[in-house]
C-alpha cells in the first residue's frame, strides 16, 4: 500500500498539519439519504417491497460518481474542509451474513477518490438509528432481526416499532416519533443482544456463537472487509481518509433497567404511546395493553392520555414455521422460535402474563453489580469500542478514531487507562431538543437540557433561560460543558461535535410558502455560535442531502435538516444580488411574532407550552415563487482554516457581518507559513471588507482551491498574542447588496468605523 504524507494528526487537543498549523475541521455529513437503498430507491416513505431487503443496492449513495464533482465543488465554495462519510452495514451485507456488495464498495472507493481532488478530510461513519430501516431507523440488516427470532413484518400490529414505510399515511408519520423507536420492543430487544446477549439471553446461540458475538463479529467483519478494500485502493488513506468513527449513537437496550415495569427516571423522550419495557414485552407477544399517550409541550414531555393497543394475537416473534435454512445460520437446540426470549429465560410466564423478574436487566450477571447507563458505557459498550478500534488499527495504525459513547451520557473512565490513546477524538452529538421536536424557533425561552441531566438544577423549570441572548450563551454553554465533561473522562484530546443541526421545516413549513427563513438562520446561527464559543475543534453539521424536497424533506422519517434543497434557489457564487436575496425580514417570521407577543413576554410554565403550538405558530400566508437560500447567510460562514500558533478563540457574529480570530503564536526565526481563513464573499464581497489586526500583514484573494473557488484571507503575523478583526457588509435579511435598503446599512455600517479598504 502506498499512501500520503500524513496530512493531519493530533497534538493534545487540536489537529495540526503538516505545516504544524493548527486545523478546525469545518464539516458536513454527506450524507442522509444514504440510510436508505438507491435501487429500488425507498426512502421512509416507500411501502413497495419493504420487506424485500436482501435484494437492494446502496450504489449510488450519497451520490452518483457522474454528479460527485458538482456537490464536492459546492460543499468546497461553501467553506466545508471536512466530510463525515455516512454508511451503513446494510450496505455492505445487505444480502446475508458474509455476503458483501463489491459493487458498493466499488462505488465508495470512486466517490472518495472524487472527493480526493477537492482537499476533503474524511472520516468514515458506520451510521444506525434505532438498529435498522426495519424498525424505524437506519443500519443493519434485514437478517440481523431474523437472526435475532424476531418478524419485522408484525412490528407495526404489535408497536414493537413504529415505520413510516409501513404507516397507514406516510405523509402523515407523526414528527419526530421515529426516536421514541428506542424504547419500543424491537430495538430494546436489538440492542440488549448486540451489547450483553451473553449476559442476558446466553440460550441465544447461532452457529456456535452467542448471539452478541454473532451480530458483533458480522458487524465489525463488515466494516473490515471495507476497510481492506479501501487500504487495498492504494491512494485514499490519509489523503482523503484520516479516521474511522465507531458506531453512530449506540444504546443499550434493556441493560441496566432497573425495573422493567416502569419508565426509567432518565428516559426523557416521551412522545405518542409510551410503553413500559414490561407493556412492549406484552405487545410484542400479541397481548392487549392500555397505555399511556404523550406529547411534547412547553416543559417537555407530557402525560396526554392512553390508548389501547390490541395485536390481537399476532406477535413480533417469528413463528415455528418460520424457514430458519435461508441465510444458511443453524439457531441452537435449546432457542425454539415461537417463543419471547425473555420468557425463554424467565423474565415472565406467558402462561400467566405475569412479570417474574422485574429486575433482570438491573444487575450484572457476572458479578452482581448494580448497572446504571455509566456502567454500561464502561462495561457493555467499553469492549465493542476495543474490539472495532483494533480491527480499524489493524488495517490502519495510524487512524484516528473518533471515539463515540452514548448520546449526552457520560462518558467512559478511560483517561490513563490503556484505552486512553492519543489518536481519538471525542465525538459527542447535540442537537437542540426543544426546537427539533417542535420544528419552532422559540426566540423567548429554551431549556437547559444537558444541565438537567447532570443534575445542575432543582427542578427543570430552573433550567429555562429566557431571551435570545440568554438561548445563544445557553447553547455555548451546554457544548462547552460537553467538551470538559469529556476531557475529565477520557482525558486531553480534540472534540469534534459530529452531528449537530436545525430542522428547516419549521412552523408548519412556512419557509416554504413565504421564502422567509429568518427562523432557519436565527437558529442555525446560534447552533454555530455555540460551537465556535464553545472552542471545539469543529464539527460536521447534519446534514447535506442531495434529494431533500420541501415535501418530503430528506426523505427519512420526516426529518428535514439538509442545508440543500432541490426546492430552495441555488445559493449564488460570490455576494448576495437583489434576485438572490428572497428572505424576508425577522419580525414577519411566526415564531418571532407569536414569541414577541404581549402574552408570552412574561413566561410562566403556563404559556411556556402556548408558544409552541401549531395554531399559534403556523401562517395562512401564500406567494408565488418564494424560494429562498435555505438559510445560507448562517451557514456559509468565515472559519479558520489553519492557524500558525493556538487558537485562543474565533467566531462569527452574523448581525454585525464580523469575524474575529485571537490566537498565541509561536516563536520563530523564519516567517513561516501564513495563517489561512476562509472568508466568504457572501459576507466579506471585494471592496466592501475592513480588516484590523494587531500586527503584520495580510492578503485577501477569490483564488481556485482544491476544486472550487474560495476567497482566503491570509496573514503572516508575529509570535505572542495576535487577533485579526474582518468586518463585512451589514444588512438586514431580505435586502441585498445593492439596494437601497441595504445602502443604508452600509453607511451606518461605515458610521461604525468600519470603512471599506
Amino acid at each position: 500500500m502506498t499512501t500520503s504524507p500524513v496530512r493531519l494528526r493530533i497534538d493534545g487537543r487540536t489537529f495540526r498539519d503538516a505545516e504544524n498549523r493548527e486545523v478546525i475541521l469545518h464539516g458536513i455529513n454527506c450524507a442522509a439519504d444514504a440510510k436508505f437503498p438507491a435501487t429500488p430507491n425507498q426512502p421512509s416513505h416507500v411501502s413497495d417491497n419493504f420487506f424485500d431487503g436482501d435484494n437492494v443496492s446502496f450504489v449510488n449513495r450519497p451520490f452518483s460518481l457522474q454528479d460527485a464533482a458538482t456537490h464536492f465543488s459546492r460543499l468546497r465554495s461553501w467553506g466545508y474542509n471536512t466530510i463525515r462519510y455516512v454508511f451503513t452495514w446494510e450496505a455492505i451485507e445487505h444480502a446475508g451474513p458474509g455476503k458483501y456488495d463489491e459493487e458498493w464498495i466499488d462505488h465508495t472507493i470512486a466517490i472518495l477518490r472524487r472527493a480526493k481532488e477537492y482537499g476533503f478530510y474524511i472520516f468514515m461513519d458506520p451510521h444506525q438509528d434505532v438498529w435498522s430501516r426495519f424498525s424505524g431507523g437506519s443500519g443493519a440488516p434485514l437478517w440481523t432481526i431474523y437472526a435475532c427470532g424476531l418478524d419485522p413484518e408484525y412490528f407495526a400490529v404489535t408497536e414493537a416499532a413504529l415505520v413510516q414505510n409501513t404507516y397507514p399515511d406516510p405523509s402523515t408519520f407523526p414528527k419526530m416519533i421515529w426516536a421514541t423507536n428506542y424504547t419500543r420492543m424491537a430495538c430494546q430487544v436489538m440492542f440488549t443482544l448486540f451489547f450483553g446477549g451473553r449476559d442476558f439471553a446466553p440460550k441465544a446461540v447461532i452457529d456456535g456463537k452467542n448471539i452478541q458475538d454473532y451480530l458483533q463479529d458480522h458487524y465489525i467483519g463488515a466494516c473490515e472487509h471495507l476497510a481492506k478494500r479501501i487500504n487495498q485502493a492504494g491512494d485514499l488513506w490519509h489523503d482523503p481518509i484520516v479516521g474511522w468513527e465507531s458506531l453512530n449513537e449506540p444504546n443499550r437496550g434493556l441493560i441496566s433497567f432497573q425495573d422493567i415495569t416502569v419508565i426509567p427516571s432518565e428516559q426523557k423522550l416521551q412522545k405518542g404511546t409510551s410503553p413500559t419495557a414490561w407493556q412492549a414485552i406484552l405487545t410484542g407477544s400479541g397481548r392487549a395493553c392500555e397505555i399511556a399517550t404523550w406529547d411534547f409541550g412547553g416543559m417537555g414531555p407530557y402525560k396526554s392520555g392512553t390508548a389501547l393497543i390490541d395485536p390481537e394475537g399476532k406477535t413480533a416473534w417469528l413463528s415455528p414455521d418460520y424457514d430458519d435454512t435461508k441465510y444458511g445460520w443453524k439457531r441452537d437446540p435449546g432457542w425454539q422460535l415461537g417463543e419471547c426470549l425473555w420468557a425463554k429465560h424467565g423474565v415472565w410466564d406467558p402462561a400467566t402474563d405475569t412479570c417474574l423478574k422485574k429486575d433482570y436487566f438491573a444487575k450484572d450477571p457476572k458479578n452482581g453489580a448494580t448497572i446504571t447507563y455509566e456502567y454500561f458505557t464502561n462495561n457493555y459498550w467499553l469492549p465493542h469500542y476495543r474490539k472495532y478500534s483494533k480491527m480499524v488499527k489493524s488495517v490502519f495504525p495510524d487512524s484516528l478514531m473518533f471515539f463515540q459513547p452514548p448520546v449526552l451520557e457520560i462518558p467512559p473512565s478511560i483517561k490513563g487507562t490503556e484505552d486512553d490513546d492519543p489518536n481519538i477524538i471525542f465525538s459527542p452529538h447535540f442537537y437542540d431538543g426543544i426546537t427539533l421536536l417542535t420544528k419552532k424557533w422559540n426566540r423567548v425561552w429554551n431549556i437547559d437540557v444537558f444541565g438537567v441531566l447532570r443534575g445542575k438544577y432543582l427542578t427543570p423549570a430552573f433550567a429555562i433561560k429566557i431571551g435570545e441572548t440568554a438561548i445563544r450563551n445557553c447553547f455555548a454553554s451546554q457544548l462547552r460543558a460537553i467538551r470538559e465533561e469529556g476531557t475529565q473522562y477520557t482525558g486531553l484530546h480534540p472534540c469534534i461535535f459530529t452531528e449537530i443541526g436545525i430542522p428547516y421545516d419549521m412552523d408548519d413549513k412556512y419557509a416554504y410558502r413565504t421564502g422567509n427563513y429568518s427562523s432557519q438562520i436565527a437558529a442555525l446561527d446560534a447552533n454555530h455560535f455555540a460551537l465556535e464559543a464553545s472552542a471545539a475543534n469543529g464539527f460536521t453539521l447534519w446534514t447535506y442531502v442531495v434529494t431533500n424536497s420541501h415535501y418530503w424533506g430528506d426523505q427519512w422519517n420526516g426529518e428535514d435538516l439538509s442545508i440543500f434543497s432541490l426546492d430552495d434557489k441555488p445559493v449564488p457564487a460570490g455576494a448576495f444580488s437583489p434576485a438572490d436575496s428572497r428572505a424576508s425580514l425577522d419580525m414577519e417570521s411566526p415564531s418571532f411574532s407569536r414569541a414577541h407577543s404581549t402574552d408570552t413576554l412574561s413566561v410562566t410554565p403556563s404559556n411556556l407550552r402556548k408558544t409552541i403550538t401549531a395554531e399559534r405558530m403556523s401562517s395562512s400566508r401564500t406567494e408565488g415563487d418564494v424560494r429562498g437560500l435555505r438559510a445560507a447567510e448562517a451557514f456559509i460562514r468565515p472559519t479558520p482554516i489553519a492557524v500558525r500558533g493556538d487558537i485562543s478563540s474565533y467566531g462569527f457574529d452574523l448581525k454585525n457581518c464580523t469575524f474575529k480570530l485571537a490566537l498565541v503564536a509561536p516563536s520563530s526565526t523564519t516567517e513561516g507559513a501564513p495563517t489561512l481563513c476562509y472568508l466568504p464573499e457572501f459576507h466579506f464581497p471585494y471592496g466592501q471588507t475592513n480588516v484590523e489586526v494587531s500586527g503584520g500583514k495580510w492578503t485577501i484573494s477569490s483564488e481556485e482551491s482544491n476544486g472550487a473557488i474560495q476567497q482566503i484571507l491570509r496573514w503572516w503575523h508575529a509570535e505572542g498574542d495576535q487577533t485579526i478583526t474582518v468586518k463585512g457588509v451589514i444588512r438586514k435579511a431580505g435586502s441585498a447588496i445593492g439596494t437601497d435598503e441595504d445602502e443604508g446599512y452600509l453607511q451606518q455600517c461605515q458610521k461604525q468605523n468600519c470603512a471599506v479598504m
